[in-house]
């Protein structure tokens, strides 16, 4: 009699081992191949996105789970993957149970951080699409100096690509025309309002004691009239 096929038996201590990682261990007899089960697909690939200078001190940061909660841990997890990547040419890394990819520009350091099992090529259009937006808007001086300037439009950039840990958009002209949008729709900015405090303070100048006395207005044309003209005599 032949004897029914059967899935191999797993290693002592690897249900445990399954269990803690996510999955669980099929029971005996059912038929079904013990180990880990296949991780559910979810919306929120994004753990973290910063931008660190030269020195591994942080600029930008947007961190989308609890992983780091505070920021001493965010800051020691930052100078970790600096350290690690600073001085290599790759661009991908494994650190920490994470896959986190990251390009370097002068004097700084953009990374993008998903979990361990993310699809680094999704990873890596958020990274593509960050750089290039942002190159855009600080017309291709992707440096710090430019950065600190234009810090505000650097956060629109960002949150227009993710949210949440989800990925909005990966299309570097798409996000320049909605930080575009949202900067037109936003009213005054601080340089609009800077330009305003201008316009105010040459209209209204005070003028000095030692002017002329201004004109009287008394007989003057209403608005839209023209002037009477008089003829020699």
């Amino acid at each position: 009699m032949q004897r029914p096929e059967a899935w191999p038996r797993p290693h002592p201590g690897e249900g445990a081992a399954a269990a803690q990682a996510g999955g669980l261990a099929s029971p005996s007899g059912v038929g079904e191949p013990s180990g880990p089960r296949l991780q559910e697909p979810s919306l929120y690939t994004i753990k973290a996105v910063f931008i660190l200078d030269n020195d591994g001190n942080r600029l930008l940061a947007k961190y989308y789970d609890d992983t780091f909660p505070s920021m001493k841990e965010q800051t020691v997890f930052e100078k970790n993957v600096f350290n690690k990547t600073s001085r290599t040419e790759s661009e991908i890394a494994f650190f920490g149970g994470m896959t986190i990819v990251y390009k370097s520009s002068i004097d700084l350091f953009l990374y993008v951080v998903g979990s361990s099992h993310e699809n680094e090529l999704m990873l890596m259009s958020v990274l593509t699409c960050l750089f290039d937006s942002l190159s855009h808007v600080l017309r291709k001086n992707v440096e710090k100096r430019w950065l600190l300037e234009n810090m505000d439009g650097a956060f629109l950039v960002l949150d227009e690509i993710v949210d949440g840990g989800v990925i909005l958009e990966s299309d570097p002209q798409q996000v320049i025309q909605k930080v575009n949008f949202r900067t037109d729709d936003s009213g005054l900015t601080e340089q609009s309002v800077a330009q305003l405090q201008r316009q105010k303070k040459g209209v209204f100048r005070p003028r000095p004691a030692s002017a002329p006395p201004l004109a009287s207005t008394e007989g003057s044309p209403a608005p839209g009239q023209h002037p009477r003209s008089y003829s020699a005599t």
